[in-house]
């Protein structure tokens, strides 16, 4: 079989040898990495570390690199949406995955484990600000999944044809796909003590999200017909930006992922709280003692 070259148009690399718009090198990457959507909450995170080894900032990507417990571990902001998250991930596998004196594949596969910790907005009455929950399931409105091989193979079809039925799915939108979290990695950071739910990533934070500022709404009914959904005893919980394409590259690739949010606003009961640094704090400490 032959190894795989990847092109210079393909994977840019810089002239200091760090991937493109990361500005990374391989020896810094670690097996072990939180992500987050405010670069500014990457200090908030590495304010935990036991060292901080490096610090690389490139546009929205702020990356602090560590030590927690002994283990190596890093910290980087990914920005808002999954265009992003397919920048991200795509080149945090080339770091692990691809010799970048070569541009070969390398024969050795080498997991990553990332976890993204972020804010969201609670689509369902009874799940209150404050909660912790986990995207055991990702729905995809963006539809970055859809441009990669082994889409289908990875993704729960059954539930895409359910949910579009359930919604009246707009056929001029991105084909939603639904994808599972990594098993392991959820009971290992979730437990008993997070809700395990179906988490939306919508492609904006307004009109996709429901929500109507000046511009009137092209199905304005949909989170209404969201919120009565439940396929197989599972109902859509929150909305965020980036799980689905997080977890669905990261299955594709062969890494772990999942995302916990904590819940900053509640969309049934029309109330919200800018005030969460003590939710988000109570997480990260939560997440960085069981990565």
């Amino acid at each position: 079989m032959n190894k795989k070259y990847i092109p210079d148009s393909e994977l840019i690399i810089n002239p200091d040898g760090s991937v493109f718009h990361l500005h990374l090198t391989p020896d810094q990457l670690t097996d072990k990495i939180i992500v987050v959507g405010d670069p500014g909450r990457v200090d908030m995170v590495a304010s935990h570390f036991d060292t901080k080894d490096f610090e690389v900032s490139s546009r929205e990507f702020h990356t602090i690199g560590g030590t927690f417990n002994g283990k190596r571990i890093m910290c980087l902001s990914h920005g808002i949406g999954c265009d992003n998250i397919d920048i991200v991930v795509t080149e945090l596998d080339a770091l692990a995955n691809v010799d970048f004196s070569t541009r070969m594949v390398k024969d050795k596969f080498r997991q990553l484990e990332i976890v993204r910790i972020g804010t969201s907005g609670s689509l369902q009455a009874d799940i209150p600000i404050g909660s912790q929950v986990i995207a055991s399931k990702a729905i995809g409105f963006d539809g970055v999944l859809n441009f990669y091989a082994g889409r289908n193979e990875a993704c729960d079809l059954e539930f895409e044809r359910e949910f579009c039925e359930h919604v009246q799915w707009n056929p001029l939108w991105c084909k939603p796909y639904v994808i599972e979290a990594n098993d392991e990695l959820v009971n290992r950071i979730g437990g008993d003590s997070m809700i395990h739910g179906c988490t939306i990533s919508a492609v904006g934070f307004y009109g996709p999200q429901g929500r109507e500022v000046r511009l009137p709404l092209a199905e304005p009914e949909l989170n209404n017909r969201i919120e009565t959904f439940c396929y197989k005893n599972q109902r859509i919980t929150n909305y965020e930006m980036e799980s689905s394409a997080l977890q669905g590259l990261a299955k594709l690739m062969g890494h772990k992922a999942m995302t916990v949010c904590a819940i900053i606003a509640n969309r049934r009961n029309n109330n919200a709280t800018p005030n969460y640094k003590t939710t988000i704090e109570d997480l990260i400490k939560t997440v960085l003692s069981r990565i």
